[in-house]
This record gives C-alpha cells, structure tokens and sequence, in this order.
C-alpha cells in the first residue's frame, strides 16, 4: 500500500514539474488594443480563453494604451502586436516609421454618419446648417468635406464641435450628427430602442471602404520573429472564425474578461460583427491591394501625407498563411 501510495505521489510529482515546465516554455508575447476593450476585440479574447494561444506556444497579454498611443507603442518595441487603422498605418509609413498592418479585423468599414431622427438628416446634403460632433481625427474633416463636396453641399454650413468621444451623451445636446461605427454606437441605439438615420460611409464613395480596424506590428519585430507573428495570427484567426460561428459564446467569453461591459449590448454587437469579421473575404484578415492604393492615393490627394506609399511594405497575409 504504501509502495503505491508513493508511486501515485511520485507520478503526480512529475506530473507538476511537466506542467510548471510547459507554462515556463511558452514565449510570451503582447497585443495592445486601439481603446477600451470592445466587440471588435473579441477574437483576442477567445483565443486567450479556449486556450488557442497556448497550442501556439504563445503567453499573449492583451494591454490597454493607456494615455500613449498605440501605434507608438508598437513601433518602438514596447509591444509585439497592436490593434489599429489603415489610416494610422499610412500615416505612420509617411513619416518613415515602419509600422506593417498584418491582418483586417473587419472586412468593410462599418462606420458612418449618424443623427437622431427628429433632426431629420435624410441626406449629405442636410448637413447643412447643422452641428457635426468631432472626435478629432486627423483625416476627419477631409472626408467629411469629400462626401459634402460629392453631395454638392457646402462644408462651411456646418459648424463644427471639437472634442466629442461619446456619441449618446452629445448627440442631440451638443451636435446634430456624429460618425460612429455601427457594430457599437448603431447596434446600443437599436438596444436602447434610439431612432437614428444612418448613413454608411462606404456608401459614400468606394475609397472610404478601407480597413478600420486592423492588426499591427513593427517591420524589426516581423523581420526578427516571423515564426512567432504566424503562431499568433494563427490563434486570432481561429479566435475570429469562433466568434463568426459561435457569436453568442464569444460574446460571453468577453463578458467574462470585461465584465464591466453590457451583456445584451455586446451580445447584438457581436451578432452584428459576425457577419462583417470575414464578409466575403478567403479568409479572415485577408487585405487587398486595391483597398490600400485607392485609400493612400485619396490621403496623397488631400495632402494628409506628402505621397502615396509604398502599399507593398505596408500591408501584409504572409503571417495568415499557413
């Protein structure tokens, strides 16, 4: 009995010492989100959930920037990864910081103008003599002005209130019409039973379909680990392919990291985004080349940058590949 006893205790040590061994082995890695964890996230956080970084040999922390920028944060090492946007990219590539954009969390771009329905904005042109609730980003006006100008509106009608980042506590008070991405704003405005008209940027003009958001990382990290970059997307993938196929689980599993979040409203926004993760793609976090040109052509016309990049170092699905 007792020679059985100790072989049981002997087993169970090893048992702990195999275990300690394997956690210890995993190369560690980090992905800093865009903003406060949200639906778009998801798949980040059902791959560090059901284990799929893990299989990858990968200990991935999911960090939140904090008052830095994302962008900065990853070109100077101090994360592997990041979530982004094909505009920030380009931006970035400009002034010779080589951030790379590695996969397309959503296929289409999913933001848009949104106004309450008694302000009765049914077109571009009810801009108009109108108050338009910025959240300051550095292409906004321009595009704004490119739709107005499309529409034969007049973008100096529009008087224009800086500094607005929440859209149900200003829309209606402080601005007539704000842009918001309708996988959160649009989807807790049905929720909360809010009328809205809704107009889709990428309805717009073809050029304002592009990647928003997307995956980032460092030209040096890519170069030095691309083993590790392909162990990680590979994880994503299956994280967003379970949140296409299971949005309501997925849903879950981000309530559970981010319990601060609204559970019926996540539940309706990833619902939403499950048909938007992959759209018509391949496969998810497929980027096209046409998509890159035509967006980085527009910011080169309305010199957001000094000229058009080189797309081919700016964007890759090599590390989607298997």
């Amino acid at each position: 009995m007792k020679q059985i006893i100790l072989a049981i205790s002997l087993l169970l040590l090893l048992t702990m010492f195999g275990c300690g061994k394997s956690q210890g082995s995993l190369e560690k890695v980090s992905v800093t989100l865009d903003w406060t964890p949200n639906t778009n996230h998801t798949g980040l956080y059902v791959a560090q959930e059901l284990g799929y970084f893990t299989e990858e040999g990968l200990e991935v922390e999911i960090l939140q920037p904090g008052q830095s920028i994302t962008d900065q944060i990853v070109a100077t090492g101090k994360s592997h990864f990041g979530v982004s946007y094909q505009e920030n990219v380009i931006r970035a590539r400009s002034v010779g910081i080589p951030l790379v954009s590695i996969a397309a969390v959503i296929q289409h771009n999913t933001s848009g103008f949104a106004s309450l329905k008694e302000a009765n904005i049914k077109s571009v042109k009810d801009f108009e003599g109108k108050r338009y609730g910025s959240w300051d980003s550095p292409s906004e006006l321009a595009i704004l002005n490119n739709v107005m100008e499309t529409a034969g509106a007049d973008i100096t009608k529009v008087k224009v209130i800086s500094g607005v980042y929440d859209f149900f506590s200003t829309i209606g008070k402080d601005a007539d019409f704000e842009w918001i991405y309708y996988g959160w704003d649009g989807v807790i405005a049905a929720q909360r039973g809010v009328e809205l008209d809704y107009i889709p940027l990428k309805d717009l003009n073809p050029v304002f379909d592009y990647y928003t958001p997307v995956l980032i990382s460092s030209e040096n990290y890519l170069k030095d680990n691309a083993k590790t970059a392909k162990k990680f997307l590979k994880a994503v993938k299956r994280g967003y392919e379970y949140c296409i196929l299971k949005p309501e689980e997925a849903a879950d599993i981000l309530i559970k990291h981010v319990p601060e979040l609204n559970k019926q409203q996540v539940q309706a926004s990833v619902h939403y985004l499950a048909d938007q993760y992959q759209a018509e793609a391949e496969y998810w976090g497929m980027q096209l080349p046409g998509v890159w040109q035509s967006f980085s052509n527009w910011m080169s016309d309305e010199k957001l940058i000094a000229e058009p990049i080189d797309i081919d170092q700016a964007y890759t699905n090599e590390y989607l590949q298997p």
